[in-house]
């Protein structure tokens, strides 16, 4: 399909061994992967605590010792609640234990991440996932990274190699369309999407990713073990949970989207006017949220509805009418030109990661990653929706690196995927200080702190991108 980069979005930190071991197995693709912190014991304390330099530490020596390139944050202070059966439903809502406010960890790791200058911003999964009206607690959510200072922007220059020059946002919200519900319930639902983009419209600091919903068969996977627990209610499907001790939690259940279900539909609408209402493409980048919303390899069919109303209009007419009805999707004439999805496909999902020094352009520097589509742009015919479709799923030629790996679907070369992770400095004393800390809570571990980190062995062609920001002991006052 022409992609050569991908992110795994949450890799719980007693689990890299295996995430890594899957990387392993995957042929071809450049790779990394975002650490779960959100609901991290050590997190928690330290923020509780007000050490943001301690917490700072812990994350950079994560990062390093797992080998893992972002922070991921997921239902932030609630999954740890659920442990108990229980969960956080506001910002301001303390968990027990540790009674830390989901609004504390969002702006806690938002600050550790730009203390130690992370390439990318904090990849948020917000609370109150999948629940009618959770557009509020979203759009506030936004709001409370808005004071930590991100990279300032700066002019596109492809010849610089600087990873974090370009970066200005300080939070990434994952999978919107699933965090921005309307109404007061399922009776009432409608998209929530419009309060939503508002806010984004009019600040610099946020980037989402829509997480498309194209209809067919799907499986909910996440670290929000409750809000999978919530869908097995609703659904009454099989369902799998993990309690990842003192990290994490999540959950797996299948699940279907159907054009006749008003809800499915109303997702459907809902992912689509994420991207075409956000004036700036910049700061979207389309996603289905895989496998949540629905496999990648609909994308095609993600890209024909942004391109041609009339693909959005047929497949309305085949949706349970609450589609157009309890959305904004029906008004909007906006049609993407083949530049505005490069932007959403690649060169911002490039930038937004901090990787735009190498990836999602074609100037100087470059990884030569190209994808060549049977594209006319001067003979682009929106009118006629299956054609685009064909074009999108099978590329001319895909090139990685310089060379030609897959051909009208055929591969025909497979070489090795690079894997790229972070090594953020910190202060030795710093660390060292940090370090007791973690070898006495240890004990709570069913693994010997040796056998906790992931050794070099367990990566393939490894990238370390140097962190060049370190937190300093003397910073602490």
């Amino acid at each position: 399909m022409g992609y050569t980069t991908v992110f795994e979005a949450a890799m719980p930190p007693l689990e890299a061994r295996h995430t890594h071991e899957e990387m392993r197995a995957t042929p071809i693709l450049d790779m990394g992967a975002y650490m779960v912190l959100g609901n991290n014991w050590f997190i928690m304390r330290y923020l509780h605590d007000g050490d943001i330099e301690k917490a700072a530490a812990y994350t950079a020596w994560m990062m390093k010792t797992h080998k893992a390139y972002g922070i991921k944050c997921v239902n932030p202070a609630g999954v740890e609640n659920w442990g108990w059966a229980k969960n956080v439903h506001s910002l301001d809502e303390p968990n027990i234990h540790f009674e830390i406010t989901p609004k504390e960890v969002i702006h806690g790791l938002a600050e550790v991440n730009e203390l130690l200058g992370m390439p990318m911003s904090i990849h948020l999964h917000t609370n109150n996932l999948g629940h009618p009206g959770n557009w509020e607690i979203t759009k506030n959510s936004l709001a409370i990274p808005a004071d930590v200072t991100a990279r300032p922007k700066a002019e596109v220059d492809w010849a610089e190699t600087k990873m974090n020059a370009r970066r200005r946002q300080s939070v990434y919200l994952a999978h919107a369309q699933f965090s921005s519900f309307g109404g007061t319930s399922w009776r009432d639902f409608q998209s929530g999407v419009k309060d939503v983009v508002d806010y984004v419209n009019q600040v610099d600091h946020v980037v989402i990713d829509n997480g498309a919903v194209p209809f067919g068969p799907a499986t909910a996977m996440t670290g929000d073990g409750p809000a999978i627990h919530d869908l097995y209610m609703l659904s009454g499907q099989k369902w799998s949970n993990t309690d990842v001790e003192m990290e994490c939690g999540s959950g797996v259940i299948p699940f279907l989207y159907l054009k006749s279900s008003p809800i499915s539909s109303i997702q459907w609408a809902m992912g689509l006017e994420l991207l075409l209402l956000i004036n700036d493409p910049w700061k979207t980048i389309m996603t289905t949220d895989h496998p949540n919303g629905g496999v990648f390899t609909q994308y095609p069919q993600v890209i024909t509805w942004l391109m041609s109303k009339k693909a959005r209009d047929d497949t309305a007419k085949e949706c349970h009418k609450w589609a157009y009805d309890k959305s904004s999707l029906g008004g909007v004439d906006r049609e993407m030109s083949l530049y505005e999805i490069a932007i959403l496909t690649r060169a911002n999902a490039a930038r937004t990661i901090g990787m735009s020094y190498r990836k999602g352009h074609l100037g100087v520097g470059a990884d030569g990653d190209v994808t060549v589509y049977d594209l006319d742009p001067t003979k682009l015919n929106v009118n006629d929706p299956a054609g685009i479709v064909r074009s999108f799923a099978r590329p001319e030629f895909t090139i990685k690196d310089g060379e030609i790996i897959a051909r009208k679907g055929e591969i025909v070369a497979v070489p090795e995927g690079k894997r790229f992770y972070c090594r953020p400095l910190v202060d030795a004393d710093l660390e060292k200080e940090m370090l007791k800390d973690v070898k006495e809570w240890f004990k709570y571990y069913t693994v010997g702190f040796a056998n906790y980190p992931v050794p070099d062995k367990f990566l393939k062609n490894p990238v370390p991108i140097e962190v060049n920001r370190p937190v300093e002991a003397m910073a602490r006052r």
